[in-house]
């Protein structure tokens, strides 16, 4: 016995229920037309993934019912077709509004039978247990005579519901998934789906989402494993695509699995990615007509217009040169250099008057006080509210081009260069700034057919240029020491004393992890950005401003 198994990889939209009911229809009339038997949907496809507190609403539940009703009716025109659709279950009568995470068989009209997700995530991006209650069962069900186990997600990060299924008679499993993209995840995810296979003996597919969601951001890459761990098929990371799985079954129920495998990307094509389709979709699916972002001459600034224009194209991205007293000539010549070679809108507005006008206005209260970061930050917050006026007027989204080492340690100015809309590389350390703009001058993913970043933009030294001679090292260690400080103490909450003992100068710990700390009240304040770590400054970092605690 043999038959098809497509996955819909799909870009779905929170909320758009009707809008992912017929992306899901219409999955499965082109599955059905190129002769497959299942169709498999992520988890959560019919709300898109994460609705978060409109879970809460009956009235979303309300439209949920009725979009999988929709399915349902629809699928009478493919009789022998399989559609599992992950989609919110109402819970009569449980408090606070709960449901289930669920997944549901349509098959000719009917929702044959329903499966609600046992182990249910809070940790990371993750808070699952505000919205969903935890449910029981084996979701095992039929197709062509083979017996299929259904997982959702953090299900199969355990081995009890895979063993569960098995033991219920599954001859296979497949998995319906929304987990965020951080940098080396899929790889970590194909290892921990092997280790359910070798347990069960059962060959596994694995059914995922891509595309942007607010902060993060799904790589999609769905796969399938064989009962011997190896790699059955591979579906493309960051592209939307129905995913092709050949099942035979053997007459004693071995089942083995085939398909197209597409090869891994290397971490910095991977990240690029992640970015490009962050930036895209928090753009498209918003409605914003186009972004606009201040271009210094700088490294952060020259890759971010390089993100948005491969994002979003040149006719959407506009530029302002904003210089001060202290901008340097080459970073004139730098900025209108790579302004022209991504073939973008570009203007100079010079802040001399303004900042002049500001000074002039606090003479009297600032009469015999020596000149310190006050006037640098006035700089900044002069070209923040030009891009803030920009913006309000035409309507496009101003870009940050604050990067997570700057985030992390205060290096970056309230209402000046964090004002905007959207922080692309505010989860990027930068270590891998560099390493980005090299990749990306040395590849052209979107056939743009330019290297986009200005050598010299790579290879000078950092600064504000917020005064005389200023360089980012005068104020912080170097950033190969600074990235490795933030990395153990931010993302994998090393100890201080800890991260000594591999090497650090006491003093760069102290000073970073000081700066990390009385920093959070700026950073709740910043924009939301895409998410391309295990841990960001974001839904993953939850920490009170109002603090003592200094180990």
């Amino acid at each position: 016995m043999s038959f098809a198994i497509r996955i819909a990889q799909q870009n779905f939209v929170v909320g758009d229920i009707q809008g992912n009911a017929h992306t899901i229809i219409e999955a499965a009339r082109a599955a059905h037309a190129d002769g497959a038997r299942l169709v498999l949907t992520p988890e959560l496809a019919l709300t898109g993934y994460a609705a978060e507190d409109l879970y809460l609403r009956p009235a979303f539940l309300s439209a949920c019912e009725a979009g999988l009703a929709q399915i349902a009716q629809a699928s009478t025109e493919w009789p022998d077709l399989a559609i599992v659709v992950g989609h919110p279950e109402r819970i009569a009568h449980e408090p606070g509004g709960r449901c289930h995470n669920a997944a549901s068989v349509v098959r000719n009209g009917r929702i044959e039978q329903t499966y609600a997700k046992q182990r249910l995530p809070n940790y990371e991006v993750f808070d699952e247990q505000r919205y969903f209650v935890a449910g029981k069962g084996d979701g095992v069900f039929e197709v062509a005579g083979v017996r299929v186990g259904l997982l959702i997600c953090e299900d199969a990060w355990w081995p009890e519901p895979a063993r569960a299924a098995a033991e219920a008679g599954a001859h296979m499993l497949v998995c319906l998934n929304a987990s965020p993209f951080h940098v080396g995840k899929s790889a970590e995810r194909e290892e921990v789906m092997r280790e359910r296979v070798r347990e069960t003996g059962l060959p596994l597919v694995y059914a995922h989402l891509v595309g942007g969601q607010d902060e993060v951001v799904f790589e999609g890459a769905s796969f399938a494993l064989n009962a011997d761990g190896s790699v059955a098929m591979r579906a493309p990371a960051f592209e939307e695509v129905q995913a092709h799985v050949q099942v035979a079954a053997a007459a004693n129920a071995t089942v083995q699995l085939d398909g197209t495998k597409a090869p891994v990307l290397p971490w910095e094509a991977e990240l690029w990615a992640a970015l490009v389709m962050g930036v895209r979709d928090y753009i498209g699916k918003n409605g914003f007509p186009g972004v606009l972002l201040g271009l210094s001459g700088g490294i952060d600034s020259a890759l971010v217009l390089a993100i948005a224009v491969d994002a979003l194209g040149a006719d959407k991205v506009r530029t302002v040169m904003m210089p001060s007293p202290y901008t340097a000539d080459i970073s004139w010549i730098d900025a209108r250099d790579m302004a022209e070679r991504m073939q973008v809108p570009y203007e100079e507005i010079a802040i001399a008057p303004q900042f002049e006008a500001f000074k002039a206005a606090l003479a009297h209260d600032f009469a015999g006080l020596p000149e310190d970061t006050t006037e640098e930050n006035l700089q900044a917050r002069i070209r923040g509210t030009l891009l803030m006026a920009l913006s309000n007027k035409f309507g496009s989204v101003v870009l940050t081009t604050g990067n997570k080492s700057e985030m992390a340690t205060g290096y970056c100015t309230l209402y000046g260069d964090m004002a905007g809309g959207f922080a692309v590389i505010k989860d990027v350390v930068k270590t891998r700034v560099f390493a980005l703009a090299r990749w990306r001058n040395a590849n052209d993913p979107f056939g743009k057919g330019i290297n986009p970043i200005p050598e010299r933009i790579i290879t000078r030294p950092p600064s504000a240029e917020l005064r005389p001679d200023q360089t980012d090292q005068d104020s912080l260690p170097p950033y190969e020491v600074l990235d490795a400080i933030v990395e153990r103490y931010m993302e994998r909450d090393e100890p201080i004393d800890s991260i000594v003992a591999a090497g650090f100068a006491q003093a760069d710990v102290d000073k970073v992890t000081r700066l990390i700390k009385i920093n959070e009240y700026k950073r709740r304040q910043a924009p939301v950005g895409v998410r391309v770590t295990r841990r960001s400054f974001g839904k993953d970092w939850r920490y009170p401003i109002t603090n003592r605690f200094r180990a």
